[in-house]
């Protein structure tokens, strides 16, 4: 992890790096915010911001957020009130970490907003196949393509490539190639020079140069358009790169990991994802399998997320009764281990007495795990479907669609890329439409939250 520290912290500079440095990360120190935006611009990355609460952190926030850059923000400060530590969670800070700093606190804190500490827990054989094929690429060049269900563990295990390899001294950069529109995605990737759009007010440099040395993990890699396609498969070929705007191409030196949970060899087929990228990205893969097929993990996995949110909202870890393991183990998951994450984070908030029993294992909407057989997402969404045409009569193809659609998400638990692979649509169609639909005051399920009530129809 690599943090950036903007301030004096109060004369607290030196121990808080102290801290941090001992939590594993790797720590920059800039005078203000004007230093931190210009050293971010030239690709000197960070995990978090670590900033002084005498610096305007609203300007801050609004300056990463104009120039498209994603860093959580961490506000510290010695002897602030209350009210001073609220105004800057207010003007755009996750945290608050009153100064002098406490080790555990800030260890906490830089585990829960950085969120990127996530180790390889692979115990069944299933697993542990992958892991040992993992271990054997590694240390090589080669491109991999790591490819799986949703919250099955495909970035976590991009990190234990990039960890086990000979550039684990160096960046690991992470691209979410999905959540970010096809028009911004070039810049975010390539770098801009100033001038070049728009709010170009500086040279920017993007992933690849930050990257440079280490590793690229390109996230949802089947979400990116043809054109693009078609500017990344040089950029793997001739290992250089040409910024928006630029008159030179850039050299680097990285290695391509991607991820996908949609089927490529089926995306070439059908037009939507070349071919001779797919050759390129797939050198080696590594197809990750469904929590369901790996129950021996589940257990494991249960008591890490347990001990780690019980650490992070400080509380006393608990060990999960016999009957709650039961239940754990007997559900298929069909959000894989992220569903599993978040359950165990609901249970340890949850949770009464001296262990983590049933009552404290429940779904978004409330209702207990093991209250009834569990359903994968197909089954359920294929029922909600089958309600929606049922009820179609008078009503026009848009409503009837984004009835479907809501319908559709609700069953997903609100997972954007689980209800977009049933659906039949990409995931960048998918938020379109829940864009427009929200636009017009509609409720649309948020992910691992509840269904939202009333009609889904627009007036």
């Amino acid at each position: 992890m690599r943090v950036l520290i903007i301030g004096s912290l109060g004369g607290q500079l030196g121990e808080a790096t102290k801290i941090a440095m001992n939590t594993g990360a790797k720590v920059a120190h800039v005078d203000n915010p004007d230093a931190a935006m210009a050293a971010l611009r030239a690709g000197q990355g960070a995990d978090l911001l670590m900033v002084d609460i005498g610096n305007d952190i609203g300007a801050l926030a609004v300056a990463l957020k104009n120039e498209r850059i994603h860093v959580p923000i961490v506000a510290c400060g010695v002897s602030a009130t209350p009210t001073a530590a609220a105004a800057a969670i207010r003007a755009g800070a996750k945290e608050f970490i009153p100064l002098p700093p406490d080790t555990d606190l800030i260890a906490a804190v830089l585990a829960a907003v950085a969120n990127d500490d996530k180790p390889m827990i692979a115990r069944d054989p299933v697993i542990r196949k992958v892991v040992t094929l993992a271990d054997q690429i590694a240390p090589s060049n080669a491109s991999i393509l790591i490819t799986g269900e949703s919250g099955s563990g495909k970035e976590v295990m991009a990190r234990y490539v990039h960890d086990k390899s000979k550039r684990a001294g160096k960046a690991f950069i992470s691209v979410n190639c999905a959540a970010i529109p096809d028009n911004l995605l070039e810049s975010e990737l390539f770098g801009h020079e100033k001038g070049a759009f728009t709010g170009a007010v500086a040279r920017r440099i993007g992933k690849f140069e930050e990257a440079d040395g280490g590793t690229l993990l390109l996230d949802e890699i089947s979400e990116m358009d043809a054109r693009l396609q078609a500017k990344l498969l040089r950029a793997i070929q001739e290992r250089e790169i040409d910024r928006v705007g630029g008159s030179k191409p850039v050299k680097v030196d990285i290695r391509i990991l991607a991820t996908s949970n949609r089927d490529l060899t089926k995306a070439v087929a059908d037009g939507s994802f070349r071919e001779d990228l797919l050759f390129r990205l797939n050198v080696v893969n590594l197809k990750l399998p469904p929590l369901r097929d790996r129950p021996g993990d589940i257990a494991a996995l249960a008591d890490y997320f347990s001990a780690r949110y019980a650490a992070a909202n400080g509380v006393a870890a608990r060990p999960i009764s016999e009957p709650a393991r039961h239940i754990l183990l007997n559900r298929q998951w069909p959000g894989n281990v992220r569903e599993l994450e978040n359950a165990m984070h609901r249970a340890v908030l949850l949770a009464e007495g001296d262990e983590i029993g049933p009552e404290a294992l429940r779904a978004p909407d409330g209702s207990m795990l093991g209250e009834t057989p569990n359903r994968g997402v197909v089954e359920t969404a294929t029922e909600a479907a089958q309600v929606s045409a049922q009820s179609a009569v008078g009503l026009t193809v848009a409503q009837v669609e984004q009835d479907l659609i809501l319908d559709t998400l609700t069953h997903c638990l609100g997972n954007r890329t689980h209800a977009a692979n049933i659906l039949g649509i990409s995931i960048r169609t998918l938020r379109n439409k829940l864009k427009l639909y929200a636009d017009h005051g509609v409720s649309v399920p948020t992910p691992g939250g509840a269904a939202p009530m009333g009609s889904h129809a627009v007036a």
